[in-house]
């Protein structure tokens, strides 16, 4: 999750990142989730791994979007339950979902969204990407000079 802060801080973003957990600490998930719009936030990144409720959890508290990172965790099957878990959500509860341990994707997604309502973040968004697409055009003379020789 630290990849998702780190590129919401590089975008110049603001966030709060905090520990919930859906089965440890659901008293604290409930009051989280439900508290969050009136607290300004726009979106809400969620990582979860093994059976991976939290993202879902959140999504049926809050009318805010919720972007769900599967985590490959120690007790994963290779993260896919992860995966699965986050991505099956019921009709009517939609969570985004990244690639497994997606963190950055899901900071840039986060960003996106909020950015549909901020120019100025659009704007570093659209710089953001400019600089994506520099650097893979500027390793095309290199992978094109090894296959040569």
């Amino acid at each position: 999750m630290q990849q998702a802060a780190d590129v919401l801080q590089e975008l110049g973003v603001e966030y709060d990142m905090t520990v919930v957990s859906a089965h440890r600490t659901p008293e604290r998930m409930f009051e989280y989730a439900k508290a969050a719009a009136g607290r300004g936030l726009k979106v809400i990144i969620a990582g979860a791994g093994g059976a991976a409720h939290l993202p879902g959890m959140t999504a049926s508290i809050t009318p805010l979007p919720v972007i769900g990172v599967p985590i490959k965790s120690s007790n994963s099957i290779d993260g896919w339950d992860s995966v699965l878990s986050i991505l099956q959500m019921p009709a009517g509860v939609p969570v985004a979902t990244v690639a497994l341990d997606g963190g950055r994707n899901a900071g840039i997604l986060a960003a996106q969204i909020v950015a549909t309502s901020d120019k100025k973040l659009l704007k570093r968004i659209e710089i953001f990407k400019e600089n994506l697409r520099k650097k893979v055009m500027a390793s095309i003379p290199e992978v094109e000079k090894k296959k040569k020789k």
